[in-house]
């Protein structure tokens, strides 16, 4: 009896610290803070995304959920919280694919695989002034995953998707 009870307070205990680890949860903790953009882009939209190059129509065109967040990152010890919160989530099963680390300052992208297939690709930056994150769920081809990433390809997006809802411009962001 001791024994089940204590196999499944661990059991729970994992599962609670893996879904403390997660972009579910850092969207839900962070969409209401002050200054931060949040876009959870719907079905009907990824098609018109598509339309920025034949690789990203590719790429888009098998996205089940997309999400995008732009974040103040004003202090040292912001900027310190949020990295550690990306390294969390990103170190939660993701192989990083892409790093450049300059201080505090991070540009990651990070995916999860599932077979022959890319389930998940996760772009995280922060330049010490302002975070954001990249958010694709689907079945991508890891080829074209990794060719986008060397190619920086993955760039685009946050530039359209600011376009489609008015946000400040990723120029800015990356000052």
């Amino acid at each position: 009896m001791i024994k089940k009870l204590v196999s499944l307070v661990f059991i729970l205990t994992i599962i609670a610290c893996g879904s403390h680890n997660s972009i579910d949860s850092f969207y839900n903790a962070h969409k209401n803070d002050s200054q931060v953009t949040a876009i959870r882009v719907p079905q009907f939209m990824l098609s018109l995304l598509g339309n920025i190059s034949p690789e990203m129509k590719s790429l888009i065109g098998n996205t089940k959920d997309l999400r995008y967040m732009q974040f103040p990152s004003p202090t040292p010890e912001r900027t310190k919280y949020l990295n550690a919160q990306m390294n969390s989530i990103a170190g939660n099963s993701f192989i990083e694919v892409f790093r450049k680390n300059d201080d505090l300052k991070r540009n990651i992208i990070s995916i999860r695989e599932k077979r022959n297939a890319v389930k998940e690709i996760l772009i995280y930056n922060n330049n010490n002034i302002r975070g954001s994150f990249l958010y694709f769920n689907g079945n991508f081809d890891p080829v074209k995953v990794r060719e986008m990433a060397k190619n920086t390809e993955f760039s685009e997006l946050p530039k359209i998707l600011g376009k489609e809802f008015n946000m400040q411009s990723p120029e800015e962001i990356n000052e």
